[in-house]
């Protein structure tokens, strides 16, 4: 296993990260734990959590799996950069969501309560909050900086003016600020790559693309399937909005010799800006498929046909759109 800085900080993490948001609804505990183990085998060291997953209001299913995994011993705890977020409901109050010093704090406390530990090595804000300042917001984080409930803080979901903003915020209060921010960023959503991209360049913060797969769609979804993710209906929607191109990129694949999933996957990890995908496997053999994707190297040409199959926005602002 390969490792790289997170961002501009001194953490060393995988080049993959294991994220766990099928943890509890698509794969049981048992099957949980022994994915987390046989990761933390294979030298993954960076598990990726979020207190609304499991995905009933206010229980963190996903999270207390984990911190059971946790308690369990054997090194599990301090073998691994400790990622979860903040933002989403968690009550039906009017103060148990989004970023307010109240929800921060409060949420905080329930993450470390369901996932068993006294610390979260990094805590990300799962969205932006327009209607909370920065002021607030950095004092909560900087207060559960100084209590050692919190050593990171990344981003998720934030648009690049969001980012710069951010940075110049907690620059002011002699803050670290971000180190990290979590996008949606696969061969069909490449969107990041106009503002965002270059501005966790600048600002140094890593970038933890998620969904590497597409949800599915490029992971050999004319395959045929005919039960999991890759039979419902939404996916099936998709798959004949971009019936032309997978085909284009399924045959590639095909020519190749190498599964599409794994194709995809190594794209991710080719770019210099990209620190750890997430992968969220369900089962140990989707596990194992993406530890493969490690070694894959695509040539030159081979980047080149991807780009014109599922080509990006042009490059970076503003010269994709301006002189």
């Amino acid at each position: 296993m390969e490792y790289k800085h997170l961002g501009r900080s001194g953490l060393l993490v995988s080049r993959l990260c294991l994220g766990t948001m099928n943890f509890g609804p698509h794969a049981t505990e048992a099957e949980s734990w022994a994915i987390m183990d046989r990761a933390r085998e294979q030298g993954i060291n960076f598990f990726d959590t979020a207190n609304v997953y499991g995905w009933k209001t206010g229980e963190g299913l996903t999270e207390q799996i984990i911190g059971r995994w946790m308690a369990h011993g054997g090194g599990r705890r301090d073998g691994i950069v400790l990622a979860t977020k903040v933002y989403g409901r968690m009550g039906e109050g009017p103060n148990q969501r989004r970023l307010s010093a109240y929800h921060i704090r409060q949420a905080c406390e329930g993450s470390l309560r369901r996932l068993q530990t006294d610390h979260i090595d990094l805590y990300q804000m799962h969205h932006g909050d327009r209607e909370t300042p920065w002021e607030e917001i950095w004092q909560a984080m900087e207060q559960l900086v100084r209590e050692g409930k919190v050593l990171y803080v990344g981003s998720s979901n934030f648009a690049a003016w969001q980012i710069a903003r951010a940075q110049a915020e907690a620059k002011a209060r002699h803050f670290m600020g971000l180190v990290s921010e979590q996008s949606p960023y696969h061969l069909d959503a490449r969107m990041v790559e106009l503002e965002v991209v270059p501005a966790c360049r600048e600002y140094g913060l890593g970038l933890l693309p998620y969904s590497p797969l597409g949800g599915g769609l490029l992971g050999g979804v004319l395959q045929g399937a005919k039960e999991g993710r890759r039979a419902s209906p939404h996916l099936q929607e998709r798959v004949e909005k971009y019936r032309s191109q997978l085909e284009a990129y399924e045959g590639l694949c095909q020519e190749i010799g190498e599964g599409s999933g794994k194709v995809a996957l190594a794209w991710v990890l080719h770019n210099p800006d990209v620190t750890a995908p997430i992968i969220g496997p369900r089962t140990m053999g989707q596990l194992e498929e993406a530890l493969t994707a490690l070694g894959l190297a695509l040539s030159d040409d081979v980047l080149k046909r991807l780009d014109q199959i599922w080509p990006g926005p042009g490059g970076e602002a503003p010269e994709a759109y301006a002189w």
